[in-house]
């Protein structure tokens, strides 16, 4: 569906009578290079400019904070201009991954000795970890889903850069077959942190893949250690990245990187955490509008590459994120920036978000037999059992 309403915007409602339209709905998606060239020209300057990239986060958790939901559908003929900006993600991380190389070679970042130097590396590690989960995973997740190999080849560069570049396979073959039930580590149960999930869903989605890719080995009578193992791919190009920054700008630019990336991988799953949160489904039951968490905000939405337009993705996971429809009578959550914060503090988290949401999920969105399920989960996890009272 495809609906020709206004869009929001900042000002520029007169640029849309001329006939700009399309072009303006597209440049929100704009803001995934935007950021990445803030990182990038962060460590070309050197010196405390190496903070720019992780600058962006309070900026955009701030606004995606104080300014209205989007629920929105984009226009037509944005198809080509909003590709265009995802696909320019892929050169754009190694042009940031060079100029961090490039910083730290030309001595205006980690210069040994020197008093800012602690400053400096704590501000590249937080502005590669950023820059590498988000924007990286959200593009990466548009294209893993592409039919053509080489935007599925692109997201398997992309996802290196979070320490997961067969990614693709788990999320694919398991999350959108099993999510919400206990078969898929993407689904945190009631009660679980933060803390615990972004260990147990980055063991999940490496045993899965190397799961799924020995079944598909052993039908083709291939070991599962054969060379044809995607899993091949994770030493490889995590070995060229580390090992590039290494050559480029010596061992500790390297040490950095290896840091950097796997601060990125615990940051996409922090993320992930609060998509389909305590969310309950029968195993074998089509999946529903009330299956996943929806994320609206106005700035979640672009930088996300519409990932937190949730639902209407897992509804049909070919859709591309520019068609992909708000469903506003959905489970909805705040801004996905907010809950990030809060979950932060588990019992925030749970107290003041997680239990109201799934407490009202419960009552007017579960099937009756997701609401047994539900209220087993909620004696489990300790929480009061608002479905026996009610």
């Amino acid at each position: 569906m495809i609906s020709d309403r206004p869009i929001h915007s900042f000002g520029l409602n007169c640029l849309l009578s001329f006939g700009w339209r399309d072009e303006m709905d597209a440049l929100r998606y704009y803001l995934v290079p935007m950021v990445t060239l803030a990182a990038i020209a962060g460590f070309v300057l050197g010196g405390p400019f190496v903070w720019l990239g992780i600058g962006t986060f309070p900026v955009l958790m701030l606004l995606d904070i104080a300014l209205p939901s989007d629920r929105k559908m984009r226009v037509r003929g944005i198809s080509a201009a909003a590709d265009f900006a995802i696909y320019l993600h892929f050169p754009l991380m190694i042009a940031l991954y060079l100029a961090f190389a490039y910083s730290v070679e030309s001595g205006s970042n980690l210069i040994w000795g020197a008093p800012s130097s602690s400053w400096q590396l704590a501000g590249s590690i937080a502005s590669l970890a950023w820059l590498s989960s988000v924007p990286t995973l959200p593009v990466a997740h548009e294209l893993m889903h592409r039919r053509h190999w080489f935007p599925r080849a692109l997201a398997k560069g992309l996802s290196a850069f979070y320490g997961d570049p067969n990614r693709d396979i788990a999320h694919i073959v398991t999350h959108h077959v099993h999510l919400d039930t206990q078969k898929d580590s993407d689904t945190p149960p009631r009660g679980q942190t933060i803390y615990s999930f972004v260990l147990s869903a980055t063991w999940g989605s490496y045993r899965d893949t190397w799961e799924k890719q020995g079944e598909m080995l052993s039908r083709m009578g291939y070991s599962t250690w054969s060379w044809r193992n995607a899993m091949w791919l994770l030493p490889i190009l995590l070995g060229t990245i580390v090992g590039g920054a290494t050559l480029l700008a010596g061992p500790v630019a390297g040490i950095a990187t290896a840091v950097a990336i796997f601060l990125a991988k615990m940051l996409i799953e922090g993320f992930n955490y609060f998509q389909h949160y305590g969310l309950i489904r029968i195993e074998g039951e089509p999946i529903a509008k009330h299956h996943a968490w929806n994320h609206l905000g106005m700035i979640s939405r672009p930088i996300g590459v519409e990932i937190t337009n949730h639902i209407n993705h897992h509804l049909d996971g070919h859709t591309p994120f520019y068609e992909l429809q708000p469903e506003c009578d959905a489970p909805q959550m705040p801004s996905l920036f907010l809950c990030f914060l809060c979950g932060l503090v588990p019992p925030i988290w749970h107290r003041f978000i997680a239990q109201p949401r799934l407490k009202d999920w419960d009552t007017r969105f579960a099937s009756p037999g997701e609401r047994k399920l539900a209220d087993a989960a909620n004696a489990q996890a300790g929480w009061p059992q608002w479905l026996a009272t009610a």
